[in-house]
């Protein structure tokens, strides 16, 4: 592993002859905390233009990408950038089997790196429910549950059965009601306000992660809405 360059990530980078800060997203737990063979692209934020600086130069198709995101960027700024990302690294003439991505955060538990992988995710400008009535398969989106994260804190889950039974909750109570709801077949699909910024983003993704579902399975598609 390129251990220099996880420290020059917690400390600063340089870019050019400019310093360029990179606040890394804070996690309080983190279920990968070392990855070898990397290689690394940065998402800064300009702060006075709010907008998105993407520096890809050190990227290597053949190894684990570690895509650090500045927190302060909104997800409309951000999420452009990295489905650019994955969508260079499907399309590198050099692959190597097993290889993943990976989002760079700052454990505040361990006081070190951790890591959140998005390999396969897919993200729609969209809602869940505009992908799922394009969707023949009738049985999954019956079976579906939509959890729909706004810029208010709040978080508004719905099951798609009969009665459309739709339940408000927030991140301590998240948890606690999936597990109530684990069934078997249900595909849950997350729904994030294009003006939450990063770190909410990843506070959320961090907090399903520890979600303890035996039977319903949180789908790769995620919906970026306006």
């Amino acid at each position: 592993m390129k251990h220099l360059l996880l420290l020059f990530i917690t400390i600063g980078l340089l870019s050019c002859n400019n310093e360029k800060v990179l606040e890394l997203p804070e996690i309080n737990h983190s279920k990968i905390s070392e990855i070898d063979d990397i290689s690394a692209a940065y998402l800064f934020y300009d702060s006075e233009k709010d907008s998105i600086e993407l520096n890809r130069k050190n990227l290597i198709s053949t190894t684990n990408w570690l895509v650090n995101v500045d927190k302060r960027l909104s997800l409309k700024l951000a999420i452009p950038q990295i489905t650019f990302l994955q969508n260079k690294k499907k399309n590198a003439g050099h692959k190597k089997e097993g290889i993943k991505n990976y989002f760079t955060c700052n454990d505040t538990s361990l006081k070190s790196l951790g890591f959140i992988e998005f390999t396969e995710t897919v993200y729609h400008e969209e809602t869940s429910w505009e992908y799922l009535a394009k969707l023949s398969d009738l049985n999954e989106s019956k079976n579906a549950i939509s959890i729909t994260f706004d810029n208010t804190n709040s978080i508004s889950i719905i099951e798609v059965d009969s009665s459309l039974t739709s339940t408000k909750t927030d991140k301590n109570n998240l948890l606690a009601y999936l597990k109530k709801q684990d069934r078997a077949n249900h595909n849950i699909y997350l729904n994030f306000n294009v003006d939450l910024n990063f770190q909410d983003y990843i506070t959320y993704k961090s907090l399903l992660e520890k979600a303890d579902l035996k039977e319903s399975k949180i789908s790769n598609n995620e919906f970026i809405f306006n």
